[in-house]
């Protein structure tokens, strides 16, 4: 049984995957039994009654007819589930914990439905793409709720980033490390640290978990011929999350508005909403499948793009007209996680900003692929002129006049070309075949029905 100082550690912490506060007894008791059967069919966890949204204590009243009441919906989950009840006194106002272990008989089924944790919330599965992933989960556990047997927490955990976390979670000094980690439910009921706990704070993840890293490749083009930068952010999550937004701003074209700033740091404006790498990075670590031990996290940039993938497409339980309207997480512990350090907002709507803020900078909307490899591409806003510009000295003014023929009209034919540049058709073929060579342009279909396209690659 927790005591009052454990309580007060609790509220601390604020609610999360594994904590769930109600400012009162609802007058339906069976809104409490839903969150109840929603831990037991996750990693368990701790249920307040009397702390308000705010973590301040308000207290209940919970008489023997409300105790009776409660246990009576708690009996009617289905397999028999055996929850502590009792109330602690704090601050002179008594709170009713009850504490939900992970059920060891999943699923746990209340009126028929079953319910589970998404994050800090509990959500109803409502159709039978939803259970069917359930069940298939259920199976095998998630994988960042499986124990790490291989770490040493004395050893292989970094205080930093156990601290950094408390800074962005808003946690005080006063709880211990050790408290921290109970409270979040981060250790297993045999004493081993959780996968998930591993990814987000040991100081080289990618010792235990080979793949867990993520890859940044810029490419010379538009396509992977040319590579021109190749690095693997290792690192705790929110780490490789951090290097690799550096590493994008530096490949990418970042401008500053320093009108109205005064002492204030300039504002950057990147070419691409930097908010909509936010979210893609962030998504990838939280949904990735960590059980496929092949494949990493890649994040590629190309001259007219770039993409976003990661191993797991979309989750079963997601029907595609329902893709980027709701989430289900594969990982759900990583999920809370970053949900308790403000990196993901309301469960479901990463999709929809990332499609406004694309429509906000007068780009086009990213693209998605949910098969397999999910990924996400953004396209860049291509400057033509910036890129030809860079060829002026390595080309003949003839050839860059051809290749702005060609950008401007992809079908323009060689006759076409005789008269815009003010050649001979021989002229003309001798220049086109010294662009090919070059890589700069190639034929695509035949000579009538065809078109040329251009590879954007750098000198």
């Amino acid at each position: 049984m927790l005591n009052k100082e454990n309580i007060k550690s609790l509220i601390a912490s604020g609610e999360g995957y594994n904590l769930e506060f109600k400012k009162s007894i609802p007058s339906k008791v069976k809104e409490v039994t839903e969150e109840i059967c929603a831990f037991a069919n996750a990693s368990g966890g701790t249920l307040l009654l009397g702390v308000d949204d705010s973590n301040v204590v308000q207290g209940v009243v919970f008489n023997n007819t409300k105790r009776s009441a409660l246990q009576n919906s708690i009996n009617e989950i289905s397999p028999v589930l055996h929850c502590e009840v009792y109330t602690v006194n704090v601050d002179a106002k008594d709170i009713v914990v009850i504490e939900i272990p992970s059920g060891d008989n999943k699923p746990y089924v209340l009126s028929g439905a079953i319910y589970v944790r998404q994050g800090p919330n509990s959500q109803k599965l409502t159709t039978v793409e939803e259970m069917r992933d359930f069940f298939q989960q259920a199976d095998k556990i998630y994988f960042d709720e499986a124990p790490c047997k291989s770490i040493d927490i004395s050893q292989d955990i970094l205080d930093d980033n156990i601290n950094q976390f408390r800074v962005l979670a808003g946690l005080g000094t006063t709880v211990s490390n050790e408290q921290v980690f109970n409270n979040l439910k981060l250790i297993t009921k045999e004493g081993f640290l959780k996968n998930g706990a591993a990814l987000f704070f040991a100081e080289n993840p990618e010792q235990f978990f080979e793949k867990a890293v993520i890859r940044c490749i810029a490419f010379d083009g538009v396509d992977k011929r040319f590579i021109e930068d190749d690095k693997v952010m290792t690192g705790s999550l929110y780490n490789q999350y951090l290097q690799s937004m550096s590493w994008l701003k530096k490949k990418l074209d970042v401008r500053y508005d320093i009108e109205g700033s005064g002492s204030k740091p300039r504002k950057e404006i990147w070419e691409i909403p930097e908010t909509v790498f936010k979210e893609a990075i962030i998504n990838a670590l939280a949904h990735r499948d960590y059980y496929d031990k092949g494949a990493r996290i890649t994040i590629e940039i190309f001259n007219d793009r770039v993409e976003i993938s990661n191993p797991g497409g979309l989750i079963s339980g997601i029907p595609k007209n329902e893709f980027g309207k709701r989430s289900l997480s594969r990982n759900p512990l990583v999920f809370g996680l970053f949900e308790r350090i403000r990196m993901v907002e309301q469960i479901g709507s990463g999709i929809s900003r990332m499609r406004n803020l694309m429509l906000e900078a007068d780009l086009t909307e990213p693209e998605f692929n949910t098969e397999g490899i999910f990924t996400v591409t953004v396209r860049r806003s291509f400057d033509f002129n910036k890129w030809v510009d860079k060829w002026v000295d390595n080309l003949t003014d003839n050839r860059v006049n051809i290749i702005k023929a060609i950008h401007e009209n992809s079908k323009v034919s060689k006759r076409e070309l005789e008269g815009k540049i003010g050649l001979s058709a021989t002229a003309i073929d001798n220049n086109l075949d010294a662009l090919k060579d070059l890589s700069l342009l190639e034929r695509v279909g035949s000579a009538k029905g065809g078109h040329w396209k251009i590879n954007y690659i750098l000198p």
